[in-house]
């Protein structure tokens, strides 16, 4: 039975650390000393007042999509995610098997596996947005355009249109056998760039892209503002 009542208690103090990191936007290891008092046990006054239902108290990791996106395009908001994540063991697993597992075993599709991976390794503190798994860093933009997906795959596999909205950039075509996916090097070689197409109907298609193997967060934040810009105009490209 005391073993039982420590567990709990453990499941308990990680759901409030979780709970102060959504509110605060420390790391989990500053969120959980603010947690503890002197002595090492959970101090109940430390997160002050919090709503009444533990769904309520986890808000989508800080950088990531909404609930709402997440909702539609996975079935559940990021709480949910969260805690079907911890009752797995996931924080003990590595990127890899979480991905997969949510893929195959919980339906989600492959882009948003990563996606819901990557906001559950954000609130664990076992990376920083932008981060990978590896400790690298990676920039990520996605746009809905009212196209086809063949018109807005062909944007960026032709040289000659992909010049038209993303001028002079260092891109170098990788080869790739996944359906509705372009990988390129990005000058040379040290960082990569993937898209993925999705069909979202016959006149409406979304593009995700992300440049993988950044040096540090301040050239991820460069790059993502760069990248945001360019799919804004490669919609305005294939929309019009």
């Amino acid at each position: 039975m005391e073993g039982n009542a420590h567990v709990t208690e453990q499941k308990t103090l990680k759901r409030r650390v979780r709970a102060r990191m959504a509110k605060t936007g420390e790391r989990y290891t500053t969120a959980r000393h603010q947690l503890l008092s002197p002595d090492g046990t959970a101090d109940p006054e430390a997160d002050a007042p919090r709503t009444a239902t533990k769904l309520a108290r986890v808000a989508p990791p800080p950088g990531m999509t909404s609930d709402a996106a997440l909702r539609k395009n996975t079935g559940k908001p990021w709480a949910e995610w969260i805690e079907i994540l911890d009752a797995w063991g996931a924080e003990a697993k590595p990127h890899r098997d979480i991905a997969r597992w949510l893929n195959r075993d919980r339906g989600v599709d492959g882009w948003w596996s990563q996606q819901v991976t990557v906001g559950y390794e954000i609130v664990i503190g076992r990376r920083v947005v932008g981060q990978r798994s590896d400790g690298r860093f990676s920039a990520t933009a996605t746009r809905t355009v009212a196209a086809p997906v063949e018109e807005l795959m062909d944007a960026v596999l032709d040289e000659h249109r992909r010049e038209e909205w993303l001028p002079g950039a260092p891109l170098r075509p990788r080869r790739s056998t996944a359906e509705r996916t372009a990988r390129f090097d990005w000058e040379d070689g040290a960082s990569r760039v993937v898209f993925w197409f999705e069909a979202l109907g016959e006149a409406k298609s979304r593009v995700a892209m992300e440049h993988e193997l950044l040096p540090d967060k301040a050239e991820t934040d460069r790059m993502k503002a760069y990248w945001r810009s360019a799919l804004a105009r490669l919609r305005d490209l294939v929309a019009r």
